[in-house]
């Protein structure tokens, strides 16, 4: 889905002020099912979430995490949805076995960390990992999902789109008023610069953790060459510019929806456009998940990670969620 423009504006315009009713049954029905309690797991739980629709970089915020709590020796498992994947139920993620179309894109990521777990129902997944003897559970999204007690949770904000024009689905990207998220949150982590005034609508006492993306230096894989980049994530830009700051000569920018499920045709458009300008072909970890192993081989993927403003940040957070504190 790609998201509409007014999403992005101001006020939003026309069409929020439109699309207002069905946003008040939208925030209504989601602050009714919050009010539900959830299943109380005997280990720490946290979750990497936020406000918006879209990537604000909860997966990139998870991945991080799981690295530090892997390299503790921490029995981690993960939880997630498996956002647009076509098995039902839950399913514990084998990526030797399951595709992006099995499980979702994000959650083969995961896998390649630690144990996960795809379930709309986060309890049967806390469950699940319980039984496989985990010690602590990180939840990539789900901050609006009441099913399970989250003893931290993390709202991630993207700080070049921030809260987008202020309205609810579907008059704007909110998934619950500001107001009412950032009060059951522990801790904040904004990625990128501020650009929209994000940070003036969070209460004082909320922690703020500040990070950038970091991208994987892609240049001694070109060797001069020019590159078509291609993206299906929630802002393909955020890529594109990260390719265009290490210096890289972008031939073409080829942009897809988030989550976008490639087909052969889409990779005979790519590989015909990279063959027209003698180019090589990137693309993130995300999209190469979605792709057959065969066609994965004949591009180059480029990572994303966090590099923390404070470095210690980070491992401080985890020290007081597994002790039982909060920030």
């Amino acid at each position: 889905m790609r998201a509409p423009r007014f999403w992005s504006r101001e006020d939003g315009g026309w069409p929020a002020r439109l699309l207002a009713p069905a946003a008040a049954l939208y925030a209504h029905a989601t602050a009714r099912r919050l009010r539900r309690p959830g299943w109380h797991a005997p280990i720490p739980v946290l979750c990497c979430g936020n406000l918006t629709v879209g990537g604000a970089g909860k997966t990139t915020l998870a991945l991080d995490l799981l690295t530090r709590l892997v390299a503790r020796g921490r029995r981690v498992h993960v939880l997630t949805r498996g956002y647009g994947r076509r098995r039902s139920g839950l399913l514990r993620v084998d990526p030797t076995r399951h595709t992006a179309a099995d499980v979702g894109d994000e959650a083969l990521l995961l896998a390649s960390l630690a144990p996960t777990h795809v379930s709309a129902d986060r309890a049967a997944g806390a469950r699940a990992a319980l039984a496989e003897s985990a010690d602590c559970l990180v939840m990539d999204d789900g901050f609006q999902n009441p099913g399970l007690y989250q003893d931290m949770k993390l709202l991630v904000i993207d700080g070049a789109d921030g809260f987008g024009n202020g309205h609810i689905i579907p008059a704007g990207p909110l998934r619950e008023p500001v107001a009412a998220g950032v009060a059951r949150a522990h801790a904040t982590i904004l990625i990128g610069d501020d650009l929209t005034g994000a940070l003036p609508r969070l209460p004082g006492r909320l922690p703020v953790l500040r990070a950038v993306l970091a991208m994987q230096d892609a240049v001694p894989l070109l060797a001069g060459r020019p590159a078509v980049a291609f993206a299906g994530i929630g802002r393909p830009g955020k890529f594109f510019d990260g390719l265009r700051a290490q210096g890289i000569r972008l031939a073409a920018c080829v942009p897809f929806a988030d989550h976008h499920p490639y087909t052969p045709g889409d990779f005979r458009r790519l590989r015909a456009l990279a063959a027209t300008h003698g180019a090589m072909l990137l693309t993130t970890p995300k999209d190469a998940a979605r792709l057959p192993p065969s066609l994965r081989a004949q591009i180059h993927t480029i990572g994303v990670g966090l590099e923390w403003t404070d470095p210690d940040a980070p491992e401080h957070l985890l020290d007081r969620w597994l002790n039982g504190e909060t920030p």
